[in-house]
């Protein structure tokens, strides 16, 4: 049980004023949405009767027609576990109102009548229909029930406490404030717009920015399902266009202009959607300002979560961190960040240097990039970058040349300095044994070399640039007060996988020059690693990072989900399998899962005490940003959930 609810738009084939034949249609798409699982099912705006019926709305036929219909349907449907939401012309309080019937197994729950009535342009609703503002009656008879009516209703999931449906209808939509607005802030987590919103050139997609936003804002889910072709073409065309969004995020969309009946649908995550609006904390602000509190009446139906999610259907990256669209854009704009915030930062401290060790791994080779670009944007020679290389134990050649290579080839000033005569000096003094390759021996180095860098920004006025990523300060994969500590971290909001996606991207684009380039898709191409144990007998790496702590392709993934959403093991363990099917089995990840929970808690010391750097994405762990955790956390919350699964 993950806060899952499958949620579909369905645009049947409609007859204009053939209530009977609608039925019929509604109840094919209800059958087939069901059989899907889905559990929450839209129709458009008064899709019994048609929207376009003009003047016949007046007709007292009409009006029984779908009344009956609404009734038989509920019949129909009456052992099946969706939520239905269909629309039909009701009079009451001798008005005539645009509404939306809800059903709940074979009850009609609800009826909400639409607010905002359009007489503009070709839209003259005011003729036929009142606004649900001029209702007086509270409740109603209506097929055969007694039935709550108005706009002051949302519909709650006795069993499911994250799922509360808010309603409003077409032009409802595009005013200055919906009324979605506030059936969010009054706890609707999914939004349900029944629409007849015709077709203009350039309307799908200014519709479509429309629906992307408000879901966006109101962080909810939003399902939009608007008329078909079987409308009257008299003076409009109806396309059918229907959307499923949530938080501002396309999921499923109907297409445009089909002859015949049609329905989406997808996974929506209201556990998701709740978890966001605790974390912003100005959600809220808007409700408590408000010049007129509104109220809202909850209509309970019993509603239980699925157990059993069977034909899961909801986008998922197993790379959540790497841009999937307009690549050169989102690059472009990530090193802009990164090269703002260090350009601005060598400015202020009236820098004249930016000092970087230069091991030919991946993460500093992205910083000497971001090094060089800070200085093109200072408008100052790219000399100002001091590039270190410093030959330890582990070093290969291919790291080696690679960072030779990459330092000459960008025009910078090329530094070696080896450090294993002081490292060896340093053991004599602790009485270390050379021989023994344990923690002392790997950090050892990594602090010597933090020492030389930071001495030398010393000796130059310089900054010491910060090369570690968010991958690693997730695990705690950082000598504290090594490689963890300098001036100012440019990568410290970047995951791993990002980190390759930028270096490939520079590689790739015309950015540098043949040699560079190939340096730099070799650096992609050699195993991470801190190079701090002796190489093979080969002369290449021996130590190897992801055998150790696991595949960056998961701790990443397994960050994203856990600190940006707050998930339980067992539901990252979930969209784990969903994710990498066929690549990772379950024990190999709940392997590398515990493993992240674990160092995550214990290395939170590390994380405490970061030096400044720019946040780049959704979430970093900069401890006066996004994330603030106590180091004495204890996780056996967490393990134990682990160990149960």
């Amino acid at each position: 049980m993950y806060g899952y609810v499958k949620v579909g738009s369905a645009v049947p084939k409609l007859r204009v004023a053939d209530c009977v034949y609608n039925k019929e249609e509604i109840l094919k798409l209800v059958e087939a949405a069901a059989a899907k699982q889905v559990r929450v099912l839209s129709f458009p705006e008064l899709s019994v009767t048609g929207y376009t019926c003009a003047d016949l709305f007046f007709q007292t036929p009409l009006l029984h027609a779908a009344e009956q219909a609404i009734q038989e349907i509920a019949e129909a449907t009456e052992a099946l576990n969706i939520f239905l939401l269909i629309g039909a012309p009701i009079a009451v309080d001798n008005q005539m109102f645009n509404c939306a019937v809800a059903l709940y197994k074979g009850k009609l729950l609800g009826i909400v009548p639409k607010t905002h009535i359009p007489n503009y342009s070709e839209f003259y609703e005011e003729r036929w229909f009142a606004s649900a503002d001029d209702l007086l009656t509270e409740e109603i008879t209506y097929a055969g029930q007694n039935v709550p009516i108005g706009a002051d209703l949302i519909f709650a999931a006795a069993d499911f406490p994250a799922l509360k449906i808010g309603v409003e209808i077409c032009e409802d939509l595009w005013v200055p404030i919906p009324p979605s607005s506030y059936l969010s802030l009054y706890g609707a987590t999914l939004l349900l717009n029944l629409s007849a919103s015709n077709e203009l050139a350039s309307k799908p997609g200014y519709r479509r920015q429309l629906v992307s936003q408000q879901s966006a804002r109101c962080l909810s889910a939003y399902v939009y399902t608007s008329a078909g072709t079987g409308e009257s073409t008299q003076d409009a065309v109806f396309s059918g266009h229907s959307m499923i969004y949530e938080n501002g995020t396309l999921f499923a969309e109907t297409e445009s202009f089909s002859r015949e009946s049609q329905f989406v649908y997808a996974d929506i995550d209201v556990e998701m959607l709740m978890s966001e609006r605790r974390k912003h904390t100005t959600f809220m602000t808007h409700l408590q300002k408000a010049e007129a509190q509104k109220f809202y009446r909850q209509i309970f139906f019993d509603m239980a979560e699925d157990t059993t999610l069977d034909n899961w259907s909801r986008p998922l990256s197993n790379v959540p961190f790497t841009p999937t669209t307009k690549l050169d854009a989102r690059c472009k704009n990530i090193f802009a960040i990164q090269t703002t915030g260090l350009a601005r930062r060598m400015e202020h401290t009236h820098a004249d240097s930016l000092v970087i060790g230069i091991s030919g791994g991946l993460d500093s080779t992205l910083a000497l990039l971001v090094c060089a670009k800070a200085c093109d944007y200072l408008g100052i020679d790219r000399t100002h970058v001091i590039g270190v290389t410093m030959p330890g134990f582990g070093t290969t050649d291919r790291t080696y040349q690679n960072a030779l290579t990459l330092m000459r080839c960008l025009g910078i000033t090329m530094k070696e300095i080896p450090i294993r005569d002081a490292v060896i000096q340093h053991f004599k003094d602790i009485d270390h044994d050379i021989s023994l390759h344990n923690v002392t021996y790997e950090n050892a180095q990594a602090r010597e070399r933090t020492q030389i860098l930071m001495d030398l920004a010393n000796k130059y006025n310089g900054l010491v640039v910060g090369t570690g990523d968010l991958s690693e300060l997730a695990l705690g994969w950082a000598t504290y007060n090594g490689d963890h500590m300098s001036m100012y971290g440019v990568n410290g909001g970047i995951p791993k996988t990002l980190v390759r996606v930028l270096v490939k991207w520079v590689a790739t684009n015309g950015e540098v020059d043949a040699e560079a380039s190939a340096a730099l898709l070799d650096v992609l191409d050699t195993p991470v690693s801190p190079e701090l144990l002796p190489p093979d007998e080969n002369g290449k790496i021996n130590q190897k990072t992801e055998d150790l702590v696991g595949p960056y392709e998961l701790h990443d993934f397994f960050l994203y989900q856990i600190i940006r959403f707050g998930y339980h093991p067992a539901k990252i363990l979930f969209l784990a399998e969903k994710a990498f099917a066929g690549e990772y089995d379950r024990a190999t990840l709940l392997k590398w899962l515990k493993n992240f929970y674990r160092r995550f808690f214990i290395q939170q010391f590390k994380r405490s005490c970061l030096p400044d750097g720019p946040k780049v994405g959704a979430l970093c762990l900069s401890p006066r940003s996004d994330w603030r955790m106590p180091t004495d956390a204890v996780s056996r919350i967490w393990m134990d959930e682990v160990e149960k699964l």
